[in-house]
């Protein structure tokens, strides 16, 4: 097994033996627990974490006959947002872990508004899966009661789907995938002030597909956080709230979300996670008045099976604001990114394969943005809207390209709390493949899932239109029904999710298509979570046209259920 290199925390660790040790760590805290019925199904469930990747391994050799990787370097369709897991563990009681926060601040004492928009809430840090040891039922073993400065998660998701007629192939096939994911993870705070240290595993696996696998679906035995972490709790003085504002510094290997996810995000959805080594510093915190973000990365690149390492030839940085206390109806969020690409540096392509020749091109893609989100007192009304800029040089290209969105949302005082929200979102395309300039937005390293289910509607030459409820109708269950119209910006660019369909001439037109989606949620327990979705497409003449040049008589309709269920220890 290879050591994992350039990596300033684990370098000297092998990351599979990480895997096993925080693992077996785990294992034997379950085995002093008494034999209970709680303890005997904590007991499984650790056992069954242990056996993740060597039943993984086993199972890769049983693969059906792939019919190739047909989605090329572009084909990030599949990063779906951190929404589906998220809210499934959301449904539990206990609230996440917040570290960073006051341990005095409660609703009434924070500045920070929760973001009703659908899909769009971040991401907590640490995640949701993970609890504080003293709020967990390891507070029953003598001598955990009192550790407060220990987090700890553990996460297994399993996902069936049956996709009919994907889109985001160049074929009509069926394809009847598993996905298994699991994640273990562990920090200490408090203990060594202002020193402290986060570690976050994961193992991907997919199986039974049509498909080859990428480095969308399986990455094995990665590190996906790994750092250190320097925590001031009030070195910026405290809110007019008494919320603490606190200095963090990160160094290592980081998984984040900003914004409205959209350019920076986890990608929870999806099989694999969005990741970064190098640096970032937060002033302030989630509820003081104010929050600022900066940071100065390389995104890591994604490999199958080897160790992930640090992409040497991009860097990224940016810095994001969060102004909260001037007005009690808005949040501004400013934002700055800048993406940096060394052309002789570039050793491989987003799926992490090598590079073609077309890739070894310098690029600095500016990006700034400005988003405001908020509630309307008790009115029931919620917007959240963002607006990006980008320019700079794409190769030989100028680069000019801007995006925007606008949701509006209604809810209701009804028992099952439903809320009704429209949405647009324009994201620019290129207008023209013979001159001197690139209007195809950038999307960095953003997710796509709340404007299309199938993952038809990339941020790069689209236009959407999006009717959507979300309904409560008991404390557990919850269930969302949307519809949506999904258009081309520029008429001659590609429709990239699309399996990269296009039209030069712009005479197929822009309609792409129509989605219907629907999705339930419920805990069966309170350490499970199941969520079932369907989204049903109708294509449009683009799509229709388009298609069938490349498949003559490929049916103009595609199916996508999914089933999932996802177990976390505490």
């Amino acid at each position: 097994m290879n050591k994992i290199s350039n990596f300033p925390l684990v370098g000297i660790v092998n990351k599979l033996a990480y895997f096993k040790k925080v693992a077996s760590l785990i294992g034997l805290v379950l085995l002093k627990i008494k034999r209970s019925e709680s303890a005997v199904k904590a007991g499984i469930l650790a056992g069954s974490l242990l056996m993740a990747s060597p039943y993984a391994n086993a199972k890769e050799n049983m693969q059906l006959n792939p019919l190739g990787n047909e989605l090329g370097q572009e084909l990030s369709v599949n990063e779906k947002s951190q929404e589906i897991t998220l809210e499934n563990t959301s449904l539990k009681i206990e609230k996440p872990s917040q570290p960073e926060a006051s341990a005095v601040t409660t609703a009434n004492r924070a500045y920070y508004v929760p973001i009703r928009s659908y899909s769009l809430e971040l991401q907590t840090e640490p995640p949701r899966y993970v609890k504080q040891v003293n709020k967990t039922w390891l507070k029953d073993i003598e001598g955990l009661q009192d550790v407060d400065w220990l987090d700890l998660g553990v996460e297994a998701r399993l996902r069936y789907e049956y996709r009919d007629n994907d889109f985001r192939r160049k074929t009509d096939v069926l394809d009847q995938p598993y996905y298994l994911r699991t994640r273990l993870f562990a920090a200490v705070k408090n203990k060594f002030d202002p020193l402290r240290a986060t570690i976050e595993l994961q193992d991907s696996r997919r199986y039974n597909s049509q498909f080859a696998n990428t480095n969308l679906e399986v990455n094995a035995a990665e590190i996906i956080q790994g750092y250190g972490e320097l925590y001031f709790k009030d070195a910026l003085g405290t809110d007019d709230l008494g919320n603490d504002r606190p200095l963090s510094v990160k160094a290592g290997r980081l998984a984040f979300e900003m914004t409205d996810k959209r350019l920076v995000a986890r990608n929870e959805f999806r099989n694999t996670t969005n990741t970064f080594q190098g640096l970032r510093v937060t002033l302030g915190q989630k509820y003081s008045d104010w929050q600022a973000d900066m940071f100065a990365l390389n995104p890591v690149s994604r490999f199958m099976d080897p160790e992930d390492k640090a992409d040497q030839a991009n860097r990224f940085y940016g810095a994001v604001g969060d102004w909260r206390k001037w007005s009690k109806v808005i949040t501004l969020q400013p934002y700055y990114y800048l993406l940096q690409q060394n052309g002789s540096k570039v050793l491989y392509a987003s799926d992490g394969t090598i590079a073609p020749a077309s890739a070894h091109k310098n690029r600095e893609i500016n990006t700034a943005g400005l988003r405001g989100y908020g509630s309307v007192g008790k009115t029931g009304l919620d917007y959240d809207f963002n607006y990006a800029k980008q320019w700079g040089k794409d190769g030989g290209l100028d680069h000019d390209a801007y995006t925007y969105s606008l949701e509006a949302g209604y809810t209701t005082e009804h028992p099952w709390k439903p809320r009704f929200s429209a949405n647009t979102t324009y994201v620019t395309g290129d207008k023209n493949p013979n001159d001197n300039t690139s209007q195809r937005f950038e999307r960095l390293f953003g997710f796509n899932r709340p404007l299309s289910n199938n993952d038809y509607a990339l941020l790069t030459n689209i236009q959407v239109f999006k009717l959507r409820s979300e309904l409560n109708p008991t404390d557990k269950l919850k269930m969302d029904f949307g519809y949506t119209w999904i258009k081309l910006a520029s008429a001659t660019d590609s429709w990239v999710p699309g399996a990269n369909l296009r039209d030069p001439t712009g005479k197929s037109g822009k309609d792409v298509g129509q989605e219907f989606d629907i999705r339930v949620r419920y805990p069966i327990r309170k350490n499970m979570a199941l969520t079932v979705g369907y989204a049903y497409f109708m294509a449009g003449d683009f799509t229709k046209k388009t298609s069938n040049l490349v498949e003559p008589g490929r049916n103009a309709n595609s199916n996508f259920l999914y089933v999932e269920t996802t177990v976390t220890a505490f």
